[in-house]
């Protein structure tokens, strides 16, 4: 596949495109960073640090497991003005002016790692720099790593690249205004860079070990931008491999909504992902639990070679949401050390009474060790324009206590024994 679109023995044929224009707070840019940059409305400018407590809370704990497998990264990440207006759902108004930090967004990303670290600590120091940095030049590279995969990937068309590859195929020179990447494309394109990269450092070490990945990039719509907890309006955009946990708290009644899905072989989307090969290889254990081959639980993850051309795919799967920021109170990142003893529901009241974001993290990590975590536990909470502003009424309290006091007398027994 994908032979009709090379130039050479081993190469698709260069993209035709305008060059990308530089943008225009060119002063303003440098290399990845974890502060943010803005002006208020009378000009002056100022700069927030993400990795401060008060900023973005981070807390984790290895639960009774020998080594820590899960990791986080903040980062501010820049992005071309026209990509971010073009990637707007439809009918999103931006003022998209030239003031520091227009084009600035913040990369927030929690990865969940098995058989062994070096996947979710590669993520950890270099996901947010592919994200930042990659371009449509990238993409022949790309297809043809994919395409190695074999067997699944034999069917494959370029998923959300698709309109690039059949214009590397056409020859012909892309449309002025299309020739850029959105951020799906650009998303998808960097996590299948990053994946190659794993597989070309680690080698065989990366058939076994992996990492799942929830990232939300956060871009400010106001005028002028304003930091992630200021902000009154904000596109968030999510990209997901996995079964990490992504959960906006409001403030009418501090709801939970669920802004990821679980990516396992029996979940709708990657059901019908699957059934395209033409083979039910779901198998369910006497226990009721179901995996992809009878091995695989995340049938979209980084690393995991040995079960790529069976389908397990890093392809995320790339969503959108514009908010009012006073309308919500935070955003919840979680693993699923936490999502197996947790609700929704439960993680978000959590963090409804916290002084500050890191407090509202180990408030809910806490509470997982509290029930007694074995796996890996790791919260990332950020704090939005609602903060402090939660209504209603925390309506797991009660079901909560009454578990951790349930835990605390097992706990008990279990040590007179």
């Amino acid at each position: 596949m994908f032979s009709h679109l090379r130039a050479g023995p081993s190469r698709l044929a260069p993209l035709a495109r305008t060059p990308r224009q530089p943008p225009s707070h060119a002063l303003w840019l440098r290399s990845l960073h974890d502060t943010v940059r803005g002006a208020t409305p009378d000009g002056t400018p100022y700069k927030v640090t993400l990795k401060s407590p008060k900023v973005v809370g981070i807390h984790t704990s290895r639960g009774e497991r020998t080594y820590l497998e899960d990791a986080t990264a903040v980062f501010a990440i820049d992005v071309d003005r026209g990509e971010l207006l073009n990637s707007l759902p439809r009918g999103t108004q931006w003022y998209g002016g030239s003031e520091p930090g227009t084009e600035e967004v913040a990369f927030v990303g929690i990865f969940d790692g098995h058989g062994g670290t070096a996947v979710s600590q590669f993520l950890r120091d270099n996901l947010a720099a592919i994200v930042e940095s990659v371009t449509p030049d990238d993409i022949p590279a790309a297809v043809e790593a994919t395409e190695a995969l074999g067997g699944y990937f034999r069917r494959w068309r370029g998923g959300v690249l698709n309109r690039w590859t059949k214009w590397a195929a056409s020859g012909a020179p892309a449309e002025k205004g299309t020739d850029r990447l959105n951020l799906d494309e650009r998303l998808t394109l960097a996590y299948l860079k990053a994946d190659h990269q794993i597989q070309t450092d680690m080698k065989d070490g990366a058939r076994h070990c992996g990492s799942t990945a929830s990232v939300v990039l956060i871009q400010s719509l106001d005028k002028p931008s304003q930091p992630h907890f200021a902000s009154q309006k904000l596109h968030l955009t999510i990209a997901q491999v996995g079964d990490t946990r992504v959960l906006l708290c409001d403030t009418a009644l501090g709801e939970v909504w669920a802004l990821t899905d679980k990516h396992h072989a029996e979940a709708r989307v990657e059901a019908d992902r699957l059934r395209r090969m033409g083979t039910d290889r779901l198998i369910s254990d006497s226990f009721g639990e179901t995996r992809w081959m009878g091995a695989i639980e995340n049938t979209r993850v980084f690393g995991d070679f040995e079960w790529k051309a069976s389908g397990v795919t890093v392809e995320p799967e790339v969503t959108h949401r514009i908010i009012d920021g006073s309308e919500y109170a935070y955003l919840v990142f979680v693993t699923d050390g936490l999502t197996s003893l947790l609700s929704d529901q439960e993680l978000v009241d959590l963090a409804r009474n916290s002084a500050d974001p890191t407090r509202a993290a180990k408030t809910i990590v806490h509470f997982g060790e509290d029930l007694g975590a074995q796996d890996n536990c790791t919260c990332i909470v950020v704090p939005l324009a609602g903060w402090g502003n939660v209504g209603g009424e925390d309506t797991t309290e009660t079901r909560r206590e009454y578990r951790r006091s349930q835990a605390s007398r097992l706990n008990t027994r279990m040590q007179r024994m």
